[in-house]
């Protein structure tokens, strides 16, 4: 993996606004969109490749930004909303123009992104600035005229579906119909049809009668790349339900349960925070699951519930430290996963900007290290290695010494290149495998 490009995001108002909340490639991989804590959404557009340039084939640049969420009072519950931007979720290409759905706790917008580089000139019935001329003036018709004009990117908001949520939308996602999406919060799971508002449909519940009785909540969904009638929600204890929505209206009762029995060797008192999903991707194939909770990322075939078919431990040196990380709640951290294009690859987050890597084939893996030094262009990135204690290697890193507020929590990797793009607090490192496979 090469250094591509880093682009560090400033509002300028000191208070973490611009820490990135999410990052998404669109389905093409020209467009990349980052949302922020401050509820801005900026979009990057890959540059096409230059003859005289080859080098800087993959470049992404700023395309458009634009305020997505503003911060609002919620005067029933006394609830501030903030305008932090929870997911961002492309929908699939139909003409010139792109959207994409944007959430914060409450709120899904639909954006409408067009480009402007023509406009109309010689109207008979306004001037150049527009106003309206005096008709009595008007003595001959001309045909207006399209004249080339400097590029423009307009960004507009479409729908808003506001009002279906009574708990914090963790995830979104856009079925394979193209129709229809689906939004999940701690309890509930709704669908809704694209171009309707005013009401969902209600499709998970778990809320119980007595909130005392409360023992899980869901941790991330998403809907099967292929089949419009799938999808899958994790829980905080760790489990996975896979849904089948022509079963019935209401899928509170699930048609697949994948969960891991755990080791009673391991049982701590940590055992059930550390075992909850932090996010669900299924695989371009739709034939795997993936999944992370705060040590391992796994690997599930969908036709197989009892047990992952590949667990790969992302930092397994901390299970000694987690009295610490609960103290500090780090504990809590929501890391994401993500798939290469083949489904060979999967990559995931860590502490101290590092990420990580791991070849399903090869099973070789890799840390690797997202900093000023690495994003310099055609600087090669140069695996690291944490050790625990004992002899130490040059270049290797003390876990005792590792920065637990830098933390690479979001993820995402084009959908048919080996190009990655990481999101370190306020900067987004992009980087590119100039050669064949990420794992050299």
């Amino acid at each position: 993996m090469e250094g591509e490009s880093i682009y560090e995001a400033d509002s300028g108002d000191g208070l973490g606004a611009d820490i990135i909340s999410t990052v998404e490639f669109n389905h093409t991989g020209e467009l990349l969109a980052t949302g922020d804590k401050g509820g801005r959404v900026v979009i990057f557009q890959r540059e096409p490749e230059s003859k005289n340039e080859p080098y800087n084939q993959g470049e992404y640049n700023v395309y458009s930004t634009f305020q997505s969420h503003e911060p609002e009072f919620d005067y029933l519950k006394s609830l501030e909303i903030e305008e932090k931007i929870n997911k961002i979720k492309w929908l699939p290409q139909q003409n010139a123009a792109h959207s994409l759905l944007s959430t914060n706790d409450k709120t899904i917008k639909l954006w409408k992104i067009t480009e402007r580089d023509k406009r109309p000139e010689g109207y008979n019935l306004k001037d150049e600035e527009g106003k309206l001329k005096d008709l009595s003036t008007v003595t001959s018709l001309q045909v207006p005229v399209l004249k080339p004009m400097d590029l423009m990117v307009e960004v507009t908001p479409r729908r808003i579906f506001a009002n279906g949520h009574t708990y914090h939308v963790n995830s979104i996602s856009v079925n394979s119909d193209c129709e229809t999406y689906m939004s999940a919060d701690d309890l509930r799971i709704n669908l809704w049809h694209l171009a309707i508002t005013d009401r969902s449909f209600n499709i998970v519940d778990i809320k119980p009668a007595n909130m005392e009785d409360l023992t899980e909540v869901i941790t991330a969904s998403e809907f099967h790349p292929h089949h419009c009638n799938l999808f899958v929600y994790s829980s905080s204890k760790g489990s996975l339900r896979l849904c089948d929505m022509r079963a019935s209206a209401l899928c509170d009762k699930h048609s697949k349960l994948y969960e891991e029995p755990e080791d009673p060797s391991n049982r701590s008192f940590f055992s059930e925070i550390i075992s909850s999903v932090s996010d669900v991707k299924f695989s371009h194939s739709g034939r795997y699951m993936l999944t992370r909770d705060y040590l391992t990322v796994k690997v599930w075939d969908l036709n197989m519930e009892t047990k992952p078919v590949e667990t790969y431990q992302v930092h397994d040196y901390l299970r000694s430290k987690l009295c610490s990380l609960y103290e500090n709640d780090c504990i809590f951290d929501k890391f994401e996963c993500a798939w290469n294009g083949s489904d060979s690859v999967i990559m995931t987050g860590a502490y101290n900007n590092f990420f990580r890597m791991f070849d399903r084939n090869t099973k070789r893996d890799v840390t690797l290290e997202a900093s000023r030094e690495s994003s310099k262009p055609r600087a090669i990135l140069k695996p690291r290695r944490v050790c625990v204690g004992g002899k130490r290697r040059k270049d290797d890193i003390s876990v005792d010494s590792l920065d637990f507020t830098k933390k690479i929590l979001h993820t995402a990797w084009h959908p048919t290149e080996n190009i990655i793009a990481i999101a370190a607090t306020n900067n987004l490192y992009i980087f590119q495998d100039k050669v064949n496979s990420e794992m050299h």
